[in-house]
Parts: structure tokens; sequence; C-alpha cells
């Protein structure tokens, strides 16, 4: 009787449970589909217009435009063979299948489903004809087919570019917007014409400040559902104007290379984010050097900079630190953590432990009977008066090491053939990095650090020509640890890129400095 007494308390009890964990269920779902319910209405009820600035316009027309600001917008209008993620990773969009048949040989088949804004198929002919304006022209995208020697129609859909030399990672350069063959064969080829595009918007109406962008009925990839109607793009005079309409509320987004923004637009009533830019200076070392040749006394001199000293006192912590040419957010890097922090014990540790003696002001060794001081020659651009100061930042840090530093003001010309001819010890040096990963010019060839290693020729030929994820990033990993091992060159900093934004703006902004407008199919205001 006791047995059956606790079986009863064990099955109501176990009704209960029961009996509640549908209720949460049922409560959970309730409030689920309210908030969805709340989502729809609130889209149905936001404002579907957005309003963009373009300061100093040229054209629309993105291969005659050489302002920077212009190419930002236009894609969302016209689109590329192949473009590129937030991770800077490459990404199929007017072509659906590419193929390296050789070294200087490839093949691309195009989507057969799009048609340009004006209802009109879109088909090889296009990209040959963009191909042949680009060789043309004098704009930002001039260099990416630069070294495209023929295009062959193979039918409608399949284009096979020939390269006259063999071109690392060739396919980010096909991120050039394609335009009409067919709109342009009864028009000129001119700036105040507005082309057709393949984008998400196209252009509607031309104000005389103005551009008006609704959404492309014939846009192929309906996994998006726009929900912006209208895009306003209002055209500024210049710079500041374009952030003074921002502040006001004029527009709705801004984007810039510009450390000062906030003087021009304050600190309140928006939402910024920041990202490492493309500008990158770096200090190459000349690994041929009598000194230099010798690997701990390059990894004493990266361990002896303070970089974040650099940024905080020369540039008021508007730049990044950066250990590696590709730290900005590559997705063949972004996993990798190297060490190159600013250690000064560990930097005496290392030229003691080379048999080094720091004496008479100087850091010295006897090698065959003769004494080896580290005094170095390091090349700056005398008219570059910003990174003046930070090379008589570095010299003050290293001579406080104990590291004798000759700082060399050069002018332009002189700047320009200690490059060539490589007669330096350290050169404070400033490049604007490409969204490939090719690191040809700092281990290529030639390179600036006369830096040669089999490992990493064979690291580099491998990704050449493999489309394996993981070997790619595995063989970047063990370049950066090479980078960090011999160190042929120390990374510096990199400028920052801002993305600003009105906080009425609802959806993800993910922006890189390739494109600020990723997932604007899902912006809309409140």
């Amino acid at each position: 009787m006791k047995s059956n007494f606790f079986k009863y308390i064990f099955i109501i009890f176990a009704i209960g449970i029961m009996i509640f964990a549908i209720v949460k269920i049922k409560s959970n779902e309730k409030k689920v589909n309210e908030e969805n319910t709340n989502i729809v209405e609130e889209i149905e009820e936001a404002i579907k217009e957005i309003k963009l600035g373009i300061a100093s316009f040229d054209s629309i027309n993105p291969i005659l435009s050489k302002n920077k600001n212009v190419q930002d917008i236009t894609k969302i209008i016209f689109e590329p063979l192949l473009t590129i993620t937030p991770e800077y990773k490459i990404e199929k969009c007017l072509a659906k299948e590419w193929a390296k048949q050789t070294d200087t040989i490839y093949l691309i088949k195009l989507r057969d489903d799009v048609r340009w804004s004006d209802g009109n198929k879109f088909t090889a002919e296009d990209v040959k004809f963009t191909i042949e304006k680009l060789r043309n022209s004098d704009t930002i995208y001039k260099s990416n087919i630069e070294h495209i020697a023929d295009i062959e129609i193979v039918d409608t859909t399949t284009i096979k570019i020939s390269l006259d030399q063999e071109v690392p990672f060739f396919e980010y350069n096909l991120t050039f917007p394609i335009l009409s063959s067919k709109y342009y064969s009864d028009k000129e080829f001119l700036s105040h014409i507005v082309p057709v595009g393949t984008g998400m918007y196209k252009v509607t109406e031309v104000q005389q400040n103005a551009l008006v962008l609704s959404k492309n009925e014939y846009y192929w990839d309906n996994k998006k559902d726009l929900k912006l109607e209208k895009i306003t793009i209002n055209i500024y005079s210049s710079a500041g104007e374009l952030y003074n309409a921002f502040k006001i509320g004029n527009i709705d987004f801004v984007s810039t290379q510009n450390s000062n923004l906030q003087e021009y637009i304050g600190t309140i009533g928006y939402i910024q984010k920041e990202m490492k830019g493309r500008e990158h200076d770096f200090i190459a070392i000349n690994t041929q050097s009598q000194i230099l040749s010798q690997v701990n006394v390059r990894k004493a001199i990266s361990k002896s900079i303070d970089k974040s000293n650099i940024v905080s006192s020369i540039f008021a912590d508007k730049y990044y630190t950066s250990d590696f040419p590709l730290d900005y957010g590559s997705w063949v890097y972004k996993e990798q953590n190297l060490n190159t922090e600013y250690n000064l014990d560990e930097a005496k540790r290392i030229l003691l432990n080379d048999g080094w003696e720091f004496k008479y002001r100087y850091w010295q060794k006897v090698v065959n009977y003769r004494t080896q001081r580290i005094t170095l020659n390091f090349v700056v651009k005398a008219t570059d008066e910003v990174r003046v100061n930070v090379a008589e930042n570095i010299k003050a840090q290293l001579e406080n090491q104990g590291i004798r530093i000759n700082l060399i003001k050069a002018s332009d010309l002189q700047y320009d053939n200690y490059l060539k001819n490589k007669n330096y010890d350290l050169i404070l040096c400033s490049m604007n990095l490409a969204i490939s990963p090719d690191l040809s010019t700092f281990f290529g060839q030639n390179n600036l650090a006369n830096f040669y290693n089999d490992d990493v020729n064979n690291l580099l030929n491998e990704v050449k020509n493999t489309i394996d994820d993981n070997k790619i990033k595995q063989n970047y990993r063990r370049l950066g640890e090479i980078y960090i091992n011999e160190v042929p060159y120390i990374s510096l900093y990199n400028n920052k890129y801002t993305v600003a934004y009105n906080k009425n703006l609802i959806g993800t902004v993910e922006a890189n400095w390739y494109y600020q407008f990723y997932n604007i199919h899902d912006w809309y205001k409140k």
C-alpha cells in the first residue's frame, strides 16, 4: 500500500512537470510570436529611406570617377565579377566559378540569371567591354587590369583571361565594377551619363545636388529582401560640408580615413565603428648589411621599439599598432597572435647572450680580432614631417637602449635612390596595402629587406597554386612566425578607418576599408 502511495505521488509529480513544461513552451512561443510581430510592425512603420553623401563628386560612372568616396557608394549600384567579404576573403558575385588553368590563364564562368537594371541580359561581352574601357582610363581600377594581355569570349557566359606575367592571387583584381556594353552601343562614354548597373539599387533621378536610388527590380539575388525603398545621395563640394551635413542630420552615414573626424561631427548623437585602415608603416631592415645580417641584433631592435609610445605621442592614439602587414582583419592572419611586444630587458638579454657587451655607450663585441659596434644608418623622407617625427622617436628609443642611430633625412630623390640601391641599414616605409593577401612586396624577389629564405619561397609558391583554405591559413601562419623570428621588417602601425551612422539606423552595420555597406539590404530607420 505504501508502495502504491509513492507511485501515485510520482505520477502526479511527473504530470505536474509536463503541464508546467507545456505552459512554459506555450508562453515562450507566444513571446517569440509577439516579438516577431513587433519586428514586422516596426519594419512596416519604419522610414525606408536613408541619405548618404559624396564630397567633391566627379562622375557616377565608376570607371571614370577618381573619387574613392564615389567608388564606395557605387558598389550599391554596380557589381564586380568577384567581391570581398568583411574578412577580405574573395567571394563570387557576377562570376559563379573561376579556375586558374595555368600560371597566366584564368577561365571564368558568369552567372546566367543576371539582368541589367534596364532589363537587358548580362553577358561576357559586358566584361570584355569594361576591361577595354579600363585600359584607356586613369582611375582607381586601372591597376586591376594592368597585367591582362588578352580577354577571349568563349561563349555568352564564359571568358578566358590571359596575363602577361603570373600575378599572385590575381582573382582579387577581378573586383572592378562591370558596365553594360549594350547600354553604351548608342551612347558616348561620358561622365554625365548615368549608366545602368546590376546591383541592388539603380539611379532613378538626377537632381542638381543629389542622386536618388530605388530598388532594382531586376536584381538577381532574391535571397536579399531589400528593406530600403529609397537611397538619396547628397552631393557636397568638400568633405567639411559632408561632415557638417552628417552632424546636423542631413545624411545618415559617413566613412572616412580622416583621423580628426570627431572635430567635425562631435562625439554625440551617432554610433561609430573603427577598424584598421590600409595605410601601413613599417621599418625595412637590410638583412645583408654587416651588423643587421645578425638575426639577434634585428630581434633586439624589434624588442626595443615601443609602438604604443609612437601611436600615442605622434598620432594621439588615432592609429593602431601593428605586428604584421596582414593583421588588419585578413582571414589568412586573423587567428594569429604573434608576440612582438616591447621589452627592453628581453632586448638586452638577447644581445648579451649573443656575445655583445655594453661598453663606452656602445653595444660592441670582438669578431675576428675586430671590434664591431651597433651603429646604424636610418633613412626617412625629409619632406614627410610626420614620419620624420616618427623616425626621431624611434632613434631616441633605440639610443636609450644603447643602439646608436645616424638619422638620414633624405630628399625625395635621395630616398628613392636609397630604396632602389638598398644602401641603408634601416628605412622607414609606408604603403597602402592591397586587398589580396599577396606578400611579394615583403618576401618576393628584390624585396626591401634583401631577405631570402627557402621556406618562405616554398610557402608563397604553395599558396599561389591552391584553393584549400586550410592550407593557405597554415602557410600564412608559418609566414607570420618567420616574420617574427627572422625580423626582416618591423611593422609599426596602421591608420584607422571609421564609419559613423545615425542612431536610428536599424540593421547590422559591418564595414571594412573595401566596402561599408555589407548587410544594407537589411537596413531601415526608426
